[in-house]
């Protein structure tokens, strides 16, 4: 079992690219007329994330504390592990090439809180090439090689303690630079 140390964002998300949240704070976004079904579904996609992330790590441990089968737990990591990962890289894709464009276009104020942002999307990109390849060799192993799945699902936990922090941090900070933004400037109605 090789466990991988990730380069992950630990400072917060500077002090200028928080202005307009305190203009904006989290809990009046919904009353406000400027936020439009398409920024909801968006932050409907980062709940989803995260509900995925969570999920996964408590997949690893349930079948680390023996209480999941090879088969139910080969099923399930294939099958959330994909919906994750696919999902990240288009919802990040699209952000990169298109949202963040976007946003930086309406208030280039925020260009460096945007590039933080893009870089975190690099980053996670590494941790979730990781996250694949040691899932892929859980499973072929589950067939392969059964004594050393737990092992690798050992691995697979710890990269998956790193994804839900690491989304944690990142969907909280990209919420709290777009969303007053959008508000702000009326977008995406």
């Amino acid at each position: 079992m090789t466990q991988t140390t990730f380069d992950i964002r630990t400072h917060n998300m500077p002090d200028e690219m928080r202005v307009l949240l305190d203009t904006y704070p989290r809990d009046s976004w919904d009353a406000h007329p400027g936020f439009h079904e398409k920024t909801r579904h968006w932050l409907g996609a980062h709940q989803m994330f995260r509900r995925l992330a969570e999920l996964l790590r408590m997949d690893a441990q349930t079948y680390l504390d023996k209480d999941m089968s090879d088969e139910d737990y080969a099923g399930r990591l294939s099958y959330y592990g994909n919906a994750l990962v696919g999902n990240l890289h288009g919802h990040h894709g699209w952000e990169d090439h298109s949202y963040f464009p976007e946003l930086s276009e309406a208030d280039p104020r925020f260009d460096q809180g945007l590039e933080v942002l893009e870089q975190d999307h690099a980053d996670l990109d590494k941790v979730l090439d990781s996250y694949t390849k040691t899932a892929n060799r859980v499973i072929k192993l589950m067939q392969l090689d059964p004594g050393q799945v737990r092992d690798e699902v050992g691995a697979l936990h710890g990269t998956s303690e790193t994804i839900e922090a690491f989304l944690q941090r990142h969907l909280s900070d990209e919420e709290e630079l777009a969303v007053p933004i959008i508000l702000h400037h009326r977008l995406r109605g």
